[in-house]
């Protein structure tokens, strides 16, 4: 394959003018698509551009006028975004027609070629990147799978993901699950749907009294500020998530975002579970929202030089911070099989903390990962966990130089004294 790679660049410039100069068709076919390109590039930014200014029939006159059940849906879409701090939201076209996605015939899909009876229609994939002020430190990029209608020599974009795209579908935005509710709290923005505004109200002061709790375990620059989504159900967390239900049942929050934006990236989104969050108590959300507020705090230094055990068990170890609990009460699948002699032999691997995974298997990772942080803040000081925490984040990957140079000991040592820890810490008493 590469030899033939090479063959064909090696091709003289001169010969492929002269080829091209015998087949004008392909030229013009070329210009053609570059410029109806452009057409369907003009719709979506005209439709950035109404976001951007808030004109609302300015952006639904992007909007296919025959697709009924699209635009009314749009409606809604626009009236969530209007009420968020959007201060950036821009389209490129990346791919149109076969190149984004296939348009099932029976759908009415049409490539650009076809000249039938109905209209034309045209698969679209697109870059979104939008920023919401003061929450986004960079514009977060999405990927759109659309369908854009041409009628009467107008191009409207008619599907964002159903059966006239292909089965193709964005992942789903929050805005897009039905009309929003937007709550401003001191340090977080609170975003819900199908959640009566008293909740909501309570999540923005969980998330209000996390930031201080993550801000004083996490001496570096950060926003000091979060967005919290809450979704109607479980089925609607997973879509925003861009996984199946079963993942996140039992889990009560997850934090998104890019590790290791070094200030690039966007800043994570904690996405509570409708079905977990609120049966906790206040003593419970605090320490899941303060758990997930430190993941929002580190995640400049956090990369995939990171362990799990690490990113995890810091996160944990800053919200157990202060709890007067026992650490067979925070830690109690490890404790049940540290009594009956199983004492874990290694730290867990990254795959085992993995949502699909078995739940007991990663409960103990949690706690395994928890009970080493607080070891090393114990045994070495909190200022000397911050230091392991960076240093991994920037080591570019293997742990155990990282630990020598922080901790003065190898990962065999550090495994070592951590096992023994587990033991006297979650023994029979």
């Amino acid at each position: 394959m590469t030899r033939r790679w090479r063959r064909a660049s090696a091709v003289p410039a001169v010969l492929v003018a002269g080829l091209l100069a015998f087949q004008p068709g392909c030229v013009e076919r070329a210009e053609e698509g570059a410029a109806e390109r452009g057409l369907l590039q003009a719709v979506l930014d005209r439709q950035a551009e109404a976001v951007l200014t808030g004109d609302r029939e300015a952006y639904l006159a992007t909007v296919d006028p025959r697709a009924d059940g699209y635009r009314d849906a749009q409606r809604t879409v626009f009236g969530n975004l209007a009420r968020l701090p959007v201060d950036h939201w821009a389209y490129r076209v990346t791919a149109t027609g076969d190149d984004a996605f296939p348009l099932p015939r029976d759908a009415g899909g049409q490539d650009a070629g076809d000249r039938g009876a109905g209209p034309r229609r045209i698969a679209v994939r697109a870059e979104l990147r939008y920023r919401l002020e003061g929450h986004d430190p960079a514009p977060v990029r999405d990927v759109e799978y659309l369908t854009l209608t041409e009628r009467k020599g107008r191009w409207y974009v008619s599907s964002d993901g159903d059966g006239a795209s292909g089965g193709r579908r964005s992942t789903q935005q929050l805005w897009e699950q039905g009309e929003m509710t937007v709550v401003r709290g001191e340090r977080s923005l609170v975003l819900g749907v199908g959640r009566p505004e008293f909740d909501l109200r309570a999540l923005a002061d969980d998330a209000d009294r996390a930031v201080p709790g993550a801000d004083a375990v996490w001496p570096r620059d950060w926003p000091r500020r979060v967005l919290v989504q809450a979704p109607a159900t479980l089925e609607r967390m997973a879509g925003l998530l861009d996984g199946p239900p079963s993942s996140y049942r039992g889990i009560a929050a997850v934090t998104t975002g890019e590790a290791g934006g070094r200030g690039g990236a966007p800043a994570g989104r904690i996405v509570v579970n409708p079905e977990a969050y609120w049966l906790l108590g206040e003593e419970g959300r605090r320490i899941v929202m303060t758990h997930e507020v430190t993941h929002v705090a580190t995640r400049e230094h956090t990369t995939e030089s990171t362990p799990m055990w690490l990113s995890e068990g810091f996160a944990d170890w800053a919200a157990y911070r202060g709890v007067d609990r026992s650490p067979d009460r925070i830690a109690p699948l490890l404790a049940g099989a540290v009594r009956e002699g199983e004492v874990p032999r290694r730290l867990p691997t990254d795959e085992e903390f993995a949502f699909a995974g078995d739940a007991d298997r990663l409960a103990r990772s949690y706690e395994s990962g928890w009970l080493l942080c607080r070891m090393v803040a114990q045994r070495w000081g909190e200022e000397k966990l911050v230091e392991l925490y960076l240093a991994a984040g920037g080591s570019g990957g293997g742990m155990d130089p990282v630990v020598r140079e922080v901790l003065g000991t190898g990962m065999d040592g550090l495994t070592t004294r951590w096992r023994e820890y587990v033991r006297r810490e979650l023994g029979a008493r």
